[in-house]
């Protein structure tokens, strides 16, 4: 149409709404459909944050709020990154907004020139590239594959920074694949990045609390403290504490790039939700142990889920080591045809039959820059991770 922004030809709609909404249209309309492309954890937000929420409305805490978050969050804020990080930030430091992904799209937003390009790890969260175009930027995607478990090298970050990068996007432990990197893999790329002094560090920490078995989180400006002034810190109450609905979503950094996010959210939605700000404090600040049991729960699924796709013919699916995603390849049944006639020529026409004819919905790995694979979120009931995997087993099984 002559009349839209010719912006939007440099975008695409998130992958992951598409598939979470095609498969509730199918629902609706009778169809026997096991969603697991939602990036959400199905346990409910704990009573205690839930508690603290309705206080605030009985309190009449529902105006208007500081553009990026009130006191009281910012200081939870400043005391978790120094209570699980050991980074000391101020308040005048932390912006808070709707989200992970509004505090992301801000800092593009406020630093972006036409030309900058933005190093992605692939396979990366289907946002990421999106946003770097719609800030004008360009993304520069650097390939991780099976065999490194899905975590780029020192080498290949050092041969993507040009003079013209401006920022390298890391996510650990990664959507869309769980994939960890340990305190000395996140050293070497560190290293890289202190002989680059132009490049400023954008990180994705989000799943930073839902790290199984003898994995153990460490975020850049940890790692590397000589960082520390041109990092960007991102996180969120999000996953961890059960609260995606809730849209609160924070980052720390230098002062002067705080500012500008600040500014880019005055002129375009303002505060975040009061009420859900105030949930977030307790969040922040009260009990954490419910945290444990989920993950209990989420290394259970996993294990489920990754034998059993292992079981299917055709299929690979290593285990990660964090997030609730896993990201198996589906190398050996390109090319086959599947039992409803459909040709698998790649993972999208895979994702697509096998929600047609066995109502798994997935999401394929060419949205998340890395084929031929898929993404599976475990963030659902071992029954219906059961069925499901029965369900692929069966498809697989099916392919000729």
């Amino acid at each position: 149409m002559p009349f839209l922004s010719k912006t939007l030809d440099r975008v695409k709609p998130s992958p992951t709404i598409a598939v979470t909404t095609k498969a509730g249209e199918l629902r609706a309309a009778g169809r026997d459909v096991i969603g697991l492309g939602a990036g959400e954890p199905d346990f409910d937000t704990p009573d205690h944050i839930k508690a603290a929420a309705k206080a605030a409305i009985d309190a009449g805490r529902t105006k208007y709020t500081a553009v990026d978050g009130i006191p009281e969050l910012k200081q939870a804020i400043c005391a978790k990154f120094k209570r699980d990080n050991g980074l000391d930030y101020t308040p005048a430091q932390v912006s808070v907004g709707t989200g992970g992904k509004q505090v992301l799209y801000n800092a593009f937003m406020a630093t972006l020139n036409p030309g900058d390009e933005v190093i992605i790890p692939a396979p990366y969260w289907v946002s990421y590239p999106d946003m770097v175009l719609l800030g004008g930027g360009t993304p520069v995607t650097v390939e991780a594959s099976l065999e490194t478990d899905f975590k780029i090298t020192a080498d290949q970050l050092e041969a993507a920074i040009t003079p013209r990068t401006k920022w390298f996007l890391f996510n650990s432990p990664s959507n869309p694949t769980g994939a960890g990197y340990s305190w000395d893999e996140l050293k070497a790329l560190t290293d890289v990045l202190m002989r680059h002094p132009h490049v400023w560090v954008m990180t994705d920490d989000m799943y930073e609390h839902l790290a199984y078995d003898d994995f153990t989180f460490c975020t850049p400006a940890q790692v590397e403290p000589r960082l520390f002034d041109r990092t960007l810190t991102v996180n969120g109450v999000s996953k961890a504490y059960c609260m995606t609905g809730w849209r609160i979503g924070y980052a720390a950094g230098p002062d002067a790039l705080i500012k500008a996010m600040r500014k880019v959210q005055s002129q375009s939605t303002s505060n975040p939700c009061s009420i859900s700000q105030w949930a977030a404090v307790e969040a922040l600040n009260g009990d954490h142990s419910f945290i444990a049991d989920n993950n209990e729960a989420f290394v259970r699924r996993r294990n489920l889920v990754v034998a059993a796709l292992n079981d299917c013919k055709g299929i690979v699916c290593p285990k990660p080591q964090g997030a609730f995603y896993v990201y198996p390849s589906i190398a050996g049944c390109i090319g086959k045809t599947s039992t409803g006639g459909a040709g698998i020529t790649d993972d999208e026409a895979f994702a697509t039959a096998l929600l047609e004819e066995e109502g798994v919905a997935v999401v394929f790995g060419a949205a998340f820059g890395l084929s031929p694979n898929f993404r599976v979120s475990y963030a659902t009931s071992d029954a219906a991770l059961t069925d499901a995997c029965a369900r692929i087993r069966r498809f697989c099984d099916g392919l000729h």
